[in-house]
């Protein structure tokens, strides 16, 4: 158990724009403190810097002297998806705990090179999957727990946003010239890099269904990609996951005709969970959901849970498994995440060989 006094934290790599997000949480949190931000190119660090209030000492662009002057306790981790492997083995024999953001990694290899090298040097890892702050989808999963919709059978899942280049840290939006002007050296267009809606969406879909499912496993996969003409990636995806008990389905789309934490687009972005004795449809950003059960067949709104902390975002939650000795749970864990990257692993490869393929191991 560490003690009550506040954990230094270091943010390195700000090549997601989710860990602007990720600091904020980290400045709000009253045991921890911001000792340092590192990325290779300064300006992406400098909204950041300002954001949070940071003095120009505290910014660094060589990772190994900021981890050395900085003395981290827990460090957040915002590469580009193909580089997360390599980061976490560069950082792993420090034994510090580390926060990285989804998804887990570009491939099951990797995946496993990452669980590989925290066993070894005894590293806590957590994955954040932001959709699962999402109250809608908490409240969702607690109402499953309890039994509300009996067992559990179909998973439909919708994500996306209008593109990966339309907004940046906070959500702030860009225009239309920006977005054309970063695209071609953008990694989320890079294949090698990780990119395209299939990574960034369909790791939503699948840890959080997986999370629904209490880890059950899917025997086959089936997935059909769009080919958009001059880039390497998808920006649409559908994935069928076939399992003992039914089929469900998980589509990703970058495009969408609305962003949805602006406007939910049609389809609208989240879950739809089917039970034997009822559903739910947790949308994400709603403040409702619909519950569907056998007293209630015309379908019943249902207030989204308050969520009280640590269950309130990512930093609260790895803070307080810190300061308790606690496993990380849930869809954070590296068990359930490696699942998810099992079916994307899958997917992907079905995509490309365009058949159904069994379940990778």
């Amino acid at each position: 158990m560490l003690s009550d006094s506040k954990l230094r934290v270091l943010g390195i790599s700000f090549e997601h724009m989710h860990m602007g997000d990720n600091l904020r949480m980290a400045k709000a949190h009253p045991n921890c403190e911001i000792v340092g931000i590192c990325d290779s190119q300064p300006h992406r660090m400098k909204s950041a810097m300002e954001d949070l209030g940071l003095p120009s000492d505290r910014l660094f662009t060589d990772w190994q002297k900021c981890v050395e002057r900085t003395k981290p306790d827990l460090i957040i981790l915002c590469p580009s998806t193909g580089d997360h492997a390599l980061w976490v083995e560069r950082l792993a024999p420090l034994s510090i705990p580390l926060l990285l953001e989804k998804p887990m990694a570009a491939s099951l290899a990797d995946a496993d090179r990452i669980i590989a090298v925290c066993a070894s040097f005894k590293v806590k890892l957590a994955i954040n999957w932001p959709m699962v702050w999402v109250p809608s989808h908490r409240t969702a999963k607690r109402l499953i727990d309890e039994g509300r919709i009996g067992d559990l059978i179909e998973v439909h899942y919708y994500g996306g946003n209008r593109g990966p280049l339309w907004h940046t840290v906070g959500k702030l939006e860009l225009t239309a010239d920006e977005v054309a002007r970063e695209k071609p050296s953008s990694w989320f267009y890079s294949r090698e890099q990780g990119g395209g809606s299939l990574l960034d969406y369909l790791g939503y879909g699948v840890t959080l269904g997986s999370w629904f499912l209490n880890g059950r496993i899917p025997i086959d996969v089936t997935c059909v990609c769009d080919e958009p003409a001059g880039l390497e990636v998808d920006e649409h995806s559908i994935t069928i996951a076939r399992y003992e008990f039914g089929v469900s389905k998980f589509e990703t789309r970058w495009g969408t005709y609305s962003d949805p934490w602006v406007h939910q687009p049609q389809p609208k972005c989240g879950f739809v969970l089917v039970g034997r004795e009822g559903t739910i449809s947790s949308y994400d950003y709603e403040p409702i959901i619909l519950v569907q059960d056998r007293t209630n067949p015309a379908g019943m709104p249902v207030p989204a849970d308050q969520l009280d902390a640590p269950n309130q975002n990512p930093v609260q939650y790895l803070v307080h498994c810190l300061h308790h000795n606690l496993p990380i749970e849930g869809p954070l864990s590296a068990e359930l995440s490696r699942l998810g990257q099992r079916i994307i692993d899958t997917a992907f490869q079905s995509s490309q060989q365009k058949r159904t393929l069994t379940l990778l191991s």
